[in-house]
């Protein structure tokens, strides 16, 4: 029996690994909301932060390539979103 196995683009590869820093940075997040020991909120936020710096390094190698595409936000729905955090802020105070 053959095995026929396809390699993955460069492209899929790198959706690929996004994806991956996206849930490790997720599962860091819990990790330091649950974490008592402050030693070890320390050390998963250094983690956080290393895998952050990654994630944002495969996001902006895929959009100067093209495969990663933006919109830019428009100005009301950049104070729209900040209007509403403020009043989020304000109310948790």
């Amino acid at each position: 029996m053959t095995t026929h196995q396809r390699s993955l683009s460069e492209k899929e590869l790198m959706h690929d690994l996004l994806a991956s820093e996206k849930q490790v940075c997720s599962a860091y997040n819990v990790g330091i909301t649950e974490a008592s020991c402050t030693n070890l909120r320390q050390h998963l936020t250094k983690c956080l932060n290393d895998s952050q710096q990654i994630e944002y390094q495969l996001f902006d190698a895929m959009k100067q390539r093209g495969w990663y595409q933006i919109k830019k936000a428009q100005p009301q729905d950049v104070q729209s979103a900040k209007t509403k955090f403020q009043q989020m802020q304000s109310d948790l105070q």
